[in-house]
């Protein structure tokens, strides 16, 4: 289900209208798990099995990390966290590590039997949440603050578990949360307790990137298909990429603010996801501001038991480059994907290796200039989304250089700019926003808001999936 639909609005709606209902005030959780599953399942209804199996696999294994003795708990951990990555690895790399390993087998039945095994939208988020809840389960039986996981009854354990794995705004493309995030909010909520100003805010600038942005921009950006794009001019060629970059952005980055303002409405914060990744001037910035709860999901449950930092410098830039590979994998069954996460972990390996060297962090004339390098290094980068057959990235390259005399398509490259414009101007207010925290500001913002809103029913592209559905 879109969060641009109206079955979407629909459902949102009556889940509120039962949700703060006095009468049914106890049942609020039991509320949320309903409308997950109709969210879910309502257009295939057969991937709820595979959900509530998640479910029940990481309630059982939780269950068993809070009451066996700590050294047999940490061998359930071990086994939960496998089970976990085997669910995401049966659906999503089967048919990726059959074709590396297997490829001349590629005609058998076996074979087609392994590149038949659909991918469920969502499950790589919600198989890392079912991870989380494991790691933090076995923390908090040590970790006073953390106790707040360790469920009072049996009963309690599996609410709060399906809950968690299945809450509907993030279900399918995130933000992922964390356990120690979430679970210590599951209690009762009231109507009163909403803000409604952060609620608005944030669902209104969600919308229109989503659907004023990055669906109009994806009409345009479709150009860059494999041999389409071989037709077009280096400068057009260069102005579509810049548009993907910034579709893919407006794309992930309203999703994830519709899902943080749905999830507010209910009583759930969930963490910023998307910190104006495009103003940084060095890597390690970009990745504090690019899909945190990823980066920092990466660095919490992989990068730091690795060894983190602490191991010297050798040391850390292995963990960096298999943390950021596997990373890059994790998007998509590709080894363009874990090319892209590799080509991010060398240049955080450079980042550090030269950071005595270059001072990104200092004059503003290097800030300027890292800025234009993060960006420009990211925007190439996105290629490898685009176009995941890495013979077609090449041929992109390759047209970029022989493609010099062509006709530049003035008018699609103006389109391109005026639907990128709106990302800039967000990037530039954020900038901006201290200096102008006047009168003056707060009637700017207000006119923007409503300008969004117009923009939301007149100028909408046509209705598109999110990018991070395949995911």
């Amino acid at each position: 289900m879109l969060f641009n639909s109206w079955q979407f609005v629909a459902l949102v709606l009556a889940t509120f209208a039962l949700y703060y209902l006095p009468l049914l005030r106890s049942l609020q959780c039991y509320i949320l798990i309903v409308a997950s599953f109709v969210f879910y399942g309502i257009q295939n209804p057969c991937l709820l099995i595979l959900l509530i199996g998640s479910i029940a696999l990481n309630a059982l294994f939780r269950f068993l990390l809070a009451t066996k003795p700590i050294a047999i708990a940490r061998f359930w951990l071990t086994l939960g966290v496998a089970a976990n990555l085997g669910l995401l690895g049966f659906f999503k790399y089967s048919g990726l590590l059959f074709l590396t390993f297997l490829g001349e087998h590629a005609g058998s039945e076996r074979s087609q039997f392994v590149l038949s095994i659909p991918l469920p939208i969502g499950i790589s988020f919600f198989t890392f949440q079912g991870i989380s809840l494991l790691v933090d389960t076995l923390r908090a039986r040590s970790d006073d603050h953390l106790r707040g996981l360790l469920a009072e009854n049996k009963s309690q354990h599996w609410i709060d578990t399906t809950l968690f794995i299945a809450f509907f705004p993030q279900l399918v493309a995130g933000p992922i949360v964390k356990a120690h995030d979430f679970m210590p909010q599951i209690n009762q909520k009231m109507v009163s307790e909403i803000d409604w100003a952060f609620a608005y805010r944030t669902l209104v600038i969600g919308y229109f990137l989503k659907m004023v942005v990055a669906d109009n921009l994806k009409m345009f950006t479709m150009w860059i298909e494999y041999p389409v794009f071989l037709t077009k001019s280096t400068l057009t060629l260069l102005a579509l990429l810049f548009g993907f970059s910034m579709q893919i952005f407006a794309d992930f980055a309203g999703y994830s603010l519709i899902a943080i303002s749905v999830s507010a409405i209910f009583g759930y914060r969930l963490s910023e996801n998307f910190r104006f990744p495009y103003i940084s001037c060095s890597f390690s910035e970009f990745w504090r501001r690019w899909h945190i709860s990823l980066s920092s999901f990466l660095k919490e449950y992989l990068y730091i038991p690795l060894g983190g930092n602490r191991s010297g410098r050798l040391r850390t830039y292995f963990n960096l480059i298999v943390t950021m590979s596997l990373g890059g994998l994790w998007h998509g069954a590709a080894w363009s994907y874990a090319f892209w996460g590799l080509a991010h972990g060398v240049a955080l390996v450079l980042e550090r290796a030269f950071a005595n060297v270059i001072p990104i962090e200092g004059k503003r004339s290097w800030k300027i200039l890292g800025t234009m390098i993060v960006f420009s290094y990211v925007t190439f980068a996105w290629l490898l989304f685009k176009l995941p057959n890495f013979d077609h990235v090449l041929q992109f390259f390759g047209a970029m250089s022989t493609n010099l005399s062509l006709p530049n398509e003035i008018g699609l490259m103006a389109k391109v700019f005026v639907y990128s414009m709106p990302v800039i101007v967000y990037h530039l207010w954020h900038l901006a926003r201290e200096r102008v925290q006047n009168e003056a500001g707060q009637h700017l913002e207000s006119f923007a808001f409503g300008a969004m809103l117009f923009l939301i029913v007149t100028n909408s592209g046509p209705t598109a999936d999110f990018i991070y559905f395949q995911f």
